[in-house]
């Protein structure tokens, strides 16, 4: 049985409920019931205990991570959840320490981490998706979706998880393709978190 703790990311607006990013959570959690998954959750806006989630992360051989792009990078109180699960878990039981030594001290930076799991991001943006990877749109100039969660997944690879493909819903407040978008989530889902995890 493969264990995955599912984080939503969400921070509430009153022009962002989070209803999406919430039905992408239970269409996951739907799919990986079905394929006998064990799943803890946490809400990252929600009240937690720092030790328990770090627990989760050790626990789990797949986080998976729902959350909306917010501001180029992700909401407010996920960042806070980061902060402190990562912070902790970096004091022994998910890293020992940044990978360097003494003896060694210029390299390996980075490259302490302890975890042996997979990581996935699943992202809810109102950028359209021909924002990214075209060098004629000046605001992104070119560069992925991946480039500009760089941050993200340097904080889960400090740990030693390494990534899953990412998923992106794109435009979903001013020209949203819901029902398109779960199709492709569905299948997305299936190659990844269960097809590779066999």
């Amino acid at each position: 049985m493969k264990k995955i703790l599912i984080i939503n990311g969400h921070q509430y607006y009153e022009f962002s409920e989070g209803k999406l990013n919430a039905s992408f959570i239970e269409k996951a959690k739907t799919i990986l019931n079905e394929e006998n998954f064990e799943i803890k959750e946490t809400a990252a806006s929600e009240k937690y205990d720092v030790k328990e989630e770090v627990e989760k992360f050790i626990w789990a051989d797949i986080v998976f991570v729902q959350t909306p792009l917010n501001w180029m990078s992700v909401s407010w109180s996920f960042k806070k959840y980061l902060d402190d699960v990562l912070t902790l878990g970096m004091m022994g039981s998910m890293s020992k320490g940044d990978g360097r030594t003494s003896e060694n001290p210029k390299n390996n930076y980075g490259l302490g981490g302890l975890l042996e799991g997979k990581y996935m991001f699943s992202v809810t943006a109102n950028a359209p998706k021909e924002a990214f990877n075209n060098p004629d749109e000046k605001f992104f100039n070119g560069i992925s979706e991946d480039d500009l969660l760089l941050p993200m997944h340097l904080n889960f690879k400090w740990f030693g998880l390494e990534p899953l493909a990412t998923f992106f819903s794109y435009d979903v407040m001013k020209n949203p393709e819901v029902e398109n978008d779960f199709i492709r989530f569905e299948n997305h889902i299936k190659e990844e978190l269960i097809n590779k995890s066999k």
